[in-house]
């Protein structure tokens, strides 16, 4: 489930400025997915409350999604999304696991 504060930073991102039923209702259903799209490149789950990669992929997914163009966001960040996964792996190496 998605929590109010991710789904707040994400309306912030996209200028999602009012506040209903479908929109939010949309908005969580859009960060759930792109959650779960972006921990399945990873390997793992991502850290989507803190600054940095794998956050800055889902504001990226969540607005391509909103934006009806999800056919064009894998091509768009392939780069961000390999070198998200890249450094996961690192660190599992690195960590032993």
């Amino acid at each position: 489930m998605t929590d109010e504060v991710l789904l707040a930073d994400v309306k912030r991102r996209l200028n999602i400025t009012w506040s209903d039923e479908h929109t939010d209702g949309r908005m969580r259903d859009i960060i759930a997915d792109g959650m779960a799209y972006i921990d399945d490149i990873l390997g793992e789950a991502g850290d989507y409350h803190t600054p940095g990669r794998a956050r800055s992929l889902l504001m990226d997914y969540a607005r391509y999604a909103r934006d009806e163009a999800l056919d064009v966001f894998e091509a768009n960040y392939r780069s961000g999304l390999l070198a998200a996964r890249d450094q996961k792996e690192v660190a599992r190496y690195g960590s032993g696991t």
